[in-house]
């Protein structure tokens, strides 16, 4: 299994040890790769609007281009995020908006309706949820059909702060979820997908579009037509 975490900030701190301590245990063979944001790719979208007409033409596709070629290969997805302000952080949105072209309403791979994802965020006190769902909702445009929400108040600033009693209550929820991943059972695409990519679509058909290059592109990979994106 190919795993790629993505981390929403440089240190590690309680929420990387989260999401790693998931990769770590997966419990079939797996290959992880990590990404550290802003590290890894410290640029805030410039809203040029060229990746409308060809991904490449963005500023930093070469620094967006090392990250999503390990997404796409990837089987299994970990993002993890601290809480700030209630809210995913900044260089994790930043680098949501930085791959925009894979929401559905503009150029969605085939590869990511094959893919389970898990969502890591962890607070000292409230606002887990709202930071998940900024990732969930981008996973869900991408056509990911299989997302995993895990959030901790820990009531620490650190990992090393965390209660002994706490870690082990976190220690057993990643296990259970690391032994559902580890299953070899293919994420099965669900009607909210379906219905989603079926509005897309739609819009396509009607040339209401981005741009014409999307359409395009649409049109090339059958979808316009009877083919899709996921396997029947």
């Amino acid at each position: 299994m190919k795993i790629v975490l993505i981390h929403g900030q440089n240190h590690k701190g309680s929420t990387y040890h989260i999401g790693r301590s998931i990769a770590d245990g997966i419990g079939c063979e797996k290959e992880i790769t990590e990404f550290f944001l802003p590290k890894d790719l410290g640029h805030f979208c410039a809203g040029c609007m060229r990746c409308i007409d060809d991904d490449s033409l963005c500023p930093f596709y070469a620094e967006k281009r090392c990250i999503m070629d390990a997404v796409e290969a990837a089987d299994l997805l970990i993002f993890t995020t601290p809480t700030y302000c209630m809210r995913a952080s900044s260089p994790l949105k930043a680098f949501m908006e930085l791959n925009f072209t894979y929401w559905m309403v503009h150029r969605p791979r085939e590869c990511m309706f094959a893919k389970k994802a898990v969502v890591v965020s962890t607070a000292a006190g409230m606002g887990t949820a709202s930071a998940i769902k900024d990732v969930t909702l981008m996973l869900s445009h991408w056509g990911v059909p299989e997302v995993h929400p895990c959030g901790f108040s820990v009531q620490a600033s650190g990992w090393d702060a965390v209660a002994q009693a706490k870690k082990a209550k976190i220690a057993k929820t990643v296990q259970k979820l690391a032994t559902h991943l580890s299953a070899d059972r293919p994420p099965k695409v669900g009607l909210k997908t379906k219905l989603l990519f079926a509005m897309m679509r739609m819009m396509q058909k009607q040339g209401w579009g981005s741009s014409p290059a999307e359409t395009e592109y649409w049109r090339q990979k059958g979808w316009l037509g009877q083919k899709r994106p996921w396997k029947a």
